[in-house]
This record gives C-alpha cells, sequence and structure tokens, in this order.
C-alpha cells in the first residue's frame, strides 16, 4: 500500500493521552492473560516492536496498528510508547490497520471476517477489490466473510475449542441450527481435525438427504392411501344418496388396513333370482 511519507516512518516516544482508538478496529476479544504476559514482557524488556499511528490533529494521534501493545503499556503504567508515524489517508489507514493485524495473525477468524465487511463496506468495496487489496484470492474473501453466518455462541465455541477457519467453512454446510450445534458440539468433544470434521458433515448431509427420501416416500404412499380413502367415500356416498343403505368399517393392522363396505341385497331381486333358478 502506497504511504504519502516515508520519511516520516521514524520512531518516536509519544504521550500514550495523545493516542486515540483507531476509528475502525477489528480487534474484540482480548486474553486476559496473553495481555498479562505481555505487560511483563514490556515492563522486564520494553517495547520492542513500535505501534503505528498517524497524526490527525497538531496535539492527537490515531492508532493504525498495535492495540495489545498499547493496551499492555497502559497496563504497566507507562505514560509514553515508541511509535512509527506514518501519513495516510483514511482509506488507506483502515486498509493498513487491517492489512497488518492479518499479516502478523493478531486477530481471530471472525475478526478478520468483520475488519473485511467493515472495510467493504465503508468504502464501498466489492470481494474481488478487498482480495486485490489484500493480495488474496477472492474465494478465500468470500469464505472469511461467510462464517460471520454463525451465531455468536456458534463462534465462541469455535474460539475456545481452537477450531480453524475451515471448520467453521466446513460447519456451514449444515443449515438446520439445532443439528449444526449438535455436530460442532460432537467436533468438539472428539477433537477432530478439519479433514475428520468435513467427512463426518459429508456423512451428517448424506444422511440427511437419505431420511427426507424416504420420509417424502412415505408421504407419497399416505398420499395415494388418502386418495383411495375419498374415492370408497364417493362411492359410499353416492350408494346412499340412491336410497341404498351401505355401510363401510375400516381396519387397521400392523401389515395392512382393511376396508370392509356392506350393500344390502334388495330382496325382490333376491325372490326373483331364486324363481329363475
Amino acid at each position: 500500500m502506497l504511504i504519502k511519507s516515508i520519511k516520516s516512518r521514524r520512531v518516536r516516544e509519544i504521550p500514550i493521552v495523545r493516542i486515540r482508538p483507531c476509528r475502525t478496529r477489528s480487534r474484540t476479544n482480548y486474553n486476559n492473560e496473553g495481555m498479562k504476559e505481555l505487560a511483563m514482557s514490556i515492563r522486564m524488556n520494553g517495547v520492542i516492536q513500535p505501534i503505528t499511528v498517524r497524526r490527525v490533529s497538531s496535539a492527537e494521534y490515531e492508532l493504525i496498528a498495535g492495540e495489545r501493545r498499547l493496551r499492555a503499556c497502559v497496563m504497566c503504567g507507562h505514560k509514553k510508547i515508541p511509535c512509527i508515524v506514518i501519513s495516510c489517508s483514511d482509506a488507506q489507514a483502515e486498509l493498513f490497520s487491517l492489512e497488518e493485524n492479518l499479516q502478523r495473525d493478531d486477530l481471530n477468524i471472525f475478526e478478520t471476517a468483520q475488519g473485511i465487511t467493515s472495510l467493504m463496506n465503508s468504502r464501498r468495496l466489492t470481494k474481488n477489490e478487498v482480495a486485490h487489496q489484500l493480495c488474496k484470492q477472492p474465494s478465500s474473501i468470500e469464505n472469511k466473510i461467510d462464517i460471520l453466518q454463525l451465531d455468536d455462541s456458534e463462534r465462541q465455541l469455535i474460539l475456545k475449542s481452537h477450531l480453524t477457519e475451515r471448520h467453521a467453512t466446513a460447519l456451514l454446510k449444515i443449515t438446520d441450527k439445532q443439528e449444526r450445534r449438535m455436530i460442532l458440539s460432537e467436533i468438539i468433544e472428539y477433537n477432530l481435525n478439519v479433514t475428520q470434521s468435513e467427512g463426518y458433515i459429508k456423512s451428517c448431509l448424506e444422511k440427511t438427504a437419505y431420511e427426507k427420501r424416504q420420509d417424502a416416500r412415505r408421504k407419497g404412499v399416505i398420499k395415494d392411501i388418502r386418495l383411495f380413502e375419498n374415492t370408497i367415500k364417493k362411492a359410499l356416498t353416492a350408494l346412499i344418496s340412491s336410497g341404498i343403505d351401505a355401510e363401510k368399517d375400516t381396519y387397521y393392522n400392523d401389515d395392512y388396513i382393511e376396508y370392509v363396505i356392506r350393500v344390502p341385497k334388495d330382496k325382490k331381486t333376491v325372490i326373483d333370482e331364486s324363481s329363475a333358478a
């Protein structure tokens, strides 16, 4: 990414109170133990890697990258922090912040996805344009954004269990939320890697598809039986309408349904038939 002023990129000690947070920061989760360890390291060795800021007024700077280091310095009680000051536009600052975090692997998979989405929305960029800016494949950007379809509880489980982006992407193939939560719990319980998880999800989808086909077949049979029953009812109604006192009984057994229709014989017809014989 092009930065307007290279000359200004020297390390300066800047008072922490003069540094404001990044307007579009992607990070939302901070590991308490990790922050304590970083603060202890800074207390013993100082800030080895300066943070990156840009000047926004004569007395104020905006953080571009290095929020964990800044927070750790505050925890240590430091009044100043070493900074690299760059000159860039709002759009460049947003992109540079996201890009540096991605390169340093500072963000979890959902923070990365949210950062990319925010960048797209604020700068009205397409997925292809963002992919070009970040030097990534469009399919990779799409996969990262898609995992935001998972709800907060699913995200927390994935992060807590140290599952990967590929785990999250594979889970999206399960559209039923209750089933997806159950499968996620099983992946975590049995510590399945990506390949095992993808295979397990595939088998679950195949089982669901089979059950749906069987269910559709059963519904088809039931529909056929109902059509047959309606035909019998119509015939019975026609007989009764014509003055014949017909009756129907239905018996349900384990293996079949039995229909019994009783039509009384006309006595005169019976006598005539006997005489003819």
